[in-house]
Order: C-alpha cells, then structure tokens, then sequence
C-alpha cells in the first residue's frame, strides 16, 4: 500500500483516477477506508481523487506528541507537495473540515474550492454534541476497534437509516475491517479538535465554499455549519433533512451531485 514521507512521518494515501485533483479528508478516527466507495468513484469520473489516513489513523504514523488541527493541516499540505499537486479542489468532513479550513488558511494557493462537511469553525462559537452521544464517543476511545466501528456507526447514521439499510451498514464494515485502529491516536486528535478555533479567520477565506451538514447531526449540530455560512463570505450553505452526522453515505447520490455541481461552476 503507497506511503510517503511527510515530514517526521510516514503518510497513507490512495490516489484514484486522473484530472485536477480532489483531496478528501475524513474527520475524527476515520481512515481513507471509511469513505463511501460510491462517492470516491463518482468523483473519480471527473476528478484525481486523493483520500489519505490522517496523522494516528489507519496506517498513517502515529507519533507520541500532542496533536493540533494545524498540525493536521500541515500534513495534508506536506502530502500535497510530496505528490507534486501544487493546488487541489479540497473537500472534508467533521474533523476533516477543521483540516480543511486550515488548509485553506495557512496555503491558499494550494486551495481551489473548499467543501465542509458537517464542521465547526472552532471552540469559541461551537454548538456543542447532543448528551446522548457521549456514551457513543466512549465507544471510539474504547480501544476495541470492534467497538469502535459500531460507535462510529452510531454516530454517523439515524437508527432508522442503520434499521432499514442493512446491506449499507456490511458494505462499510467489510470496508473497514482490514483498517488498523488506534484508540491513542483518536484521543490525540480530539485534544487538537478541543483547541481548535478559527472563528476570528474565517472571514479572509476567498476560496469558493460549500457548506454542508445533515439536520439530525447530534456530534455536529446544523447550527454550527449555519455559522461557518455567515462567517465564510463566499459561501453557499445546503442542509440535509432526515440524516445525521454520516450525511455524505446516507444521502450519496444527492451529495455527489451536488457537490460534483459545485465544483464544476465557473
């Protein structure tokens, strides 16, 4: 499997199809793996698609130091010019979008346009996660990679989507089931989720940006992409009725059009 070196660390990345690239980032513990197939082939007919393992997931290294959402960006930045893709349309989800958003921050020259999925803007604004889901969020720091799968699955998906799509729920535990869990590495990256914060910046972003967030989202409530909306000037907000955090898998063919629609405006 194709590893590069980043900085003081070995990367995992995917590259799929050819065209002007697309960087995908998964949020919090989610490995390349955890991507709906169906959406990385979609993209894939129009786009080069690079989905990575971030810094303590899957096989990316995992080194004993605290962690930061810069930090993170910083990676997918370095992984950028390891693969020579000087600029890249950039898309992430929860976790991924805080990198995201860094990215767009810190190197706007290596950002297109910008898709957040289900994000915050930071600490200082954030709505925070329903009280039900805390008893899912143990789960993911369990250190049972079994445990942590049905956690995650918990959170990214309503009961009825979970109930009535069995054949869905499979296809993504045989996605993952080969994937390397670190329950050291998750709780890394929340300390940097937990200080991240880039409300005061948000509004220097001239990247083009999609906004988008599902209206049952307990992790990441709708209200904190409706922010990220005001505060991001050239920004277009959809929200997703009836899905969850997992919006993206639940409601794929939309989204990919969607976003595909986005991307392809001038």
């Amino acid at each position: 499997m194709p590893k590069i070196s980043v900085g003081k660390i070995n990367m995992y990345y995917e590259i799929h199809s050819d065209g002007f690239p697309l960087v995908m980032i998964m949020g919090l513990g989610g490995p390349a793996a955890a991507w709906d197939r169906y959406i990385v082939e979609e993209f894939s007919k129009e786009y080069k698609v690079i989905i990575l393992d971030n810094r303590g997931t899957g096989q990316t290294d995992c080194p004993k130091e605290n962690f930061t959402i810069d930090m993170l960006a910083e990676d997918t930045a370095g992984l950028m010019t390891a693969l020579k893709v000087p600029r890249a349309h950039v898309l992430g989800v929860s976790m991924g979008g805080m990198i995201s958003i860094k990215l767009a921050l810190k190197y706007p020259e290596k950002v297109e346009k910008l898709v957040l999925g289900c994000t915050t803007g930071g600490v200082s604004r954030f709505i925070p996660p329903k009280a039900d889901l805390m008893q899912s969020l143990g789960g993911l720091m369990s250190g049972d990679p079994e445990e942590a799968l049905k956690a995650g699955l918990r959170i990214l998906y309503t009961e009825d989507f979970i109930a009535e799509h069995p054949e869905r729920i499979e296809e993504l535990i045989e996605q993952m089931k080969n994937s390397s869990f670190s329950a050291e590495g998750v709780m890394r990256q929340l300390a940097g989720i937990s200080v991240y914060d880039a409300h005061d910046q948000l509004s220097t972003i001239r990247n083009p940006t999609l906004i988008l967030a599902g209206k049952k989202d307990s992790l990441v409530p709708f209200e904190n992409s409706q922010i990220l909306a005001e505060e991001i000037l050239n920004s277009k907000l959809v929200l997703f009725e009836d899905v969850a955090h997992g919006f993206y898998s639940q409601k794929r063919e939309e989204f990919c059009q969607i976003v595909l629609e986005f991307l392809k405006d001038t």
